[in-house]
């Protein structure tokens, strides 16, 4: 188990986005979040996978994918190109940083978030090395699903019905390993007892499995 850490507050990009990163001691990896429409980086549920991930040895950055007075417009919440391009830079941002340069890094997206971290991956096929979708809408990442090299997991509550069909879907247009899996009695916020720690063992072991080995 890793040592506890303490998290730091960062500023990512031109705009100077606000992130919260953490990584401990012989990090394994840099998992990157981007979430969900009308969330930052304070979602808690996103914090939990975090906080998780970081006790399996994993650095997580945390960051909003929108400056406040973006996050003003709704048409910027649901602009996916854009917020691909956001988690891009925080790619980027992470592999000229000391600290977290030389990390292999994967993506962890929640809801419309999943689309833009997807779209991220096909952006820098070189430096995306794993992809975990929580609750996701792959299906808005659109013609980006092509490119994607990165293995990426899909995991979906098993009372969310349409999200299961989109993600069938969307995985259906992939060309890269994936997988997809639906948490029993689970519904789009993973709310129920024991639902949210099953998407940290899926997304944990995932990247487990993906990112050292790409280091």
């Amino acid at each position: 188990m890793a040592n506890a850490i303490t998290p730091e507050k960062v500023e990512i990009g031109a705009r100077g986005l606000g992130g919260i990163l953490a990584v401990p001691e012989d990090a394994a990896g840099l998992v990157i979040f981007a979430h969900g429409s009308g969330s930052s980086r304070f979602s808690p549920r996103n914090t939990f996978v975090a906080e998780t991930l970081q006790r399996r040895g994993f650095a997580t950055l945390l960051f909003d994918l929108l400056s406040e007075r973006e996050a003003l417009n709704r048409r910027n919440v649901f602009d996916i190109p854009l917020l691909g391009t956001r988690v891009a830079e925080a790619v980027d941002w992470a592999g000229d940083r000391p600290g977290t340069a030389g990390l292999p890094i994967g993506l962890f997206g929640a809801s419309t978030g999943a689309a833009a971290a997807l779209v991220a991956a096909a952006e820098r096929p070189d430096a995306v090395r794993a992809v975990v979708s929580r609750g996701g809408r792959p299906d808005l990442a659109g013609q980006a699903l092509f490119r994607v090299g990165a293995p990426t997991l899909m995991i979906v509550g098993g009372h969310d019905y349409e999200v299961i069909g989109l993600n069938r879907d969307a995985r259906a247009m992939m060309r890269c390993e994936t997988g997809l899996t639906i948490v029993p009695g689970a519904t789009h916020l993973f709310e129920e007892e024991g639902a949210l720690q099953k998407v940290v063992d899926l997304a944990g072991d995932w990247f487990a499995l993906h990112l050292p080995a790409a280091a």
